[in-house]
């Protein structure tokens, strides 16, 4: 791990094992470390990084390491920026990813601008990624070393001036690891289990129960390739592209998935695995680590999905033409897509964008 010359670092503690683990090895490196977690949602969460617990396990876990904590209220730009966002995606048929919104908007924008004018010049979270320095000075986000827990691709919107001034003390540790060195410190987070799902969404309620408060849900149709009718779905808005399970069309041959939502309409089209792989994707809302690139990179479409080859192409529009090297499954609109390079140090990010 390797810091700046500046010994001043704030820290991101969602009350998890990671942050926990970040924050602590920091200290142990002789760095004035302060600790601060943000309240982001003021409504009932049940999983995630949002719940009064976290708030009191990260105050906890200062408590033990002897560093000052503080709480940064940010829900209304949480709501702003996160949730109504969630919320629009689903009444248009696209599919959001939410920790993506949280991570541009919040810890890698609103914090580190908050630290800046705290005087911290920088950031330290928990991610299971890694910060490297290219010969000719610039920084590019790398994979982290457990390949399980990797975070780089929800970390794609980092560019030259975030990546100077993060650091993720945790990139280079086994989630093992790191529990093992809670252990070790007596951390009480220690054997915390991780986050999961979207925070603001209880298992109480699920992602239903919370748009039907916020947007009106539509029944549709079902119609094949063809155009024929061949069943109907609850809420239309609540389909998402790839999808299989759910459609009630189970039973009735070859499997089918949802190759496309029409919100408008109230349609949702359907086709076997065939008809939902494509050969193109359009990528819009790009964002570069350094330079914008073309060419063979390798292409992640999920959080955990494995990257394939691809070619990037250019549009004129300003979009980018994700060429993949054999068919895949058609991307839901409103996925993120990552682009990998391989290099000395590893897997490192070059970009990413939004799938149309």
């Amino acid at each position: 791990m390797s810091i700046a010359h500046d010994r001043r670092v704030m820290v991101a503690m969602s009350g998890g094992v990671d942050s926990s683990v970040a924050a602590a090895l920091l200290v142990e490196d002789g760095f004035d470390v302060v600790g601060v977690t943000l309240r982001l949602w003021g409504g009932e969460s049940d999983s995630g990084c949002c719940a009064v617990s976290d708030v009191e396990d990260a105050r906890r876990v200062a408590q033990q390491l002897d560093i000052d904590h503080h709480v940064f209220n940010l829900a209304d730009e949480f709501t702003q920026h996160v949730v109504q966002p969630y919320v629009d995606d689903h009444a248009a048929g696209r599919t959001p990813n939410p920790c993506i919104e949280c991570n541009r908007h919040l810890k890698f924008d609103r914090l580190l601008n908050r630290a800046r004018a705290l005087g911290f010049e920088r950031v330290a979270t928990g991610h299971h990624a890694r910060v490297v320095t290219l010969g000719d000075g610039t920084h590019r986000l790398a994979r982290g070393a457990d390949a399980a827990k990797d975070q780089s691709y929800v970390l794609y919107m980092l560019n030259q001036e975030a990546l100077g001034r993060v650091t993720f003390p945790v990139g280079d540790m086994t989630k093992d690891q790191v529990r093992a060195r809670a252990t070790e410190l007596g951390l009480r987070t220690a054997d915390k289990p991780d986050s999961q799902d979207v925070c603001f969404i209880t298992s109480a309620s699920g992602r239903q129960g919370f748009l039907t408060q916020r947007v009106e849900l539509h029944p549709g149709r079902l119609v094949d390739t063809s155009g024929e009718e061949v069943g109907s779905v609850e809420a239309v808005e609540l389909v998402t592209v790839g999808q299989r399970r759910g459609l009630g069309l189970s039973g009735s041959g070859e499997y089918r998935f949802a190759v496309a939502v029409d919100v408008p309409s109230r349609t949702v089209t359907v086709g076997t695995l065939d008809e939902l792989e494509v050969a193109t994707t359009t990528v819009r809302q790009l964002e570069w680590t350094d330079q914008p690139v073309t060419g063979a990179f390798a292409v992640q479409a999920s959080a955990h999905g494995t990257p394939v080859p691809a070619n990037l192409v250019s549009a004129e529009d300003g979009s980018l033409e994700v060429r993949w090297g054999t068919p895949v499954r058609r991307i839901a609109p409103g996925q993120s897509l990552v682009f990998y390079d391989q290099g000395p140090h590893g897997e490192v990010v070059v970009g990413g964008g939004v799938a149309t």
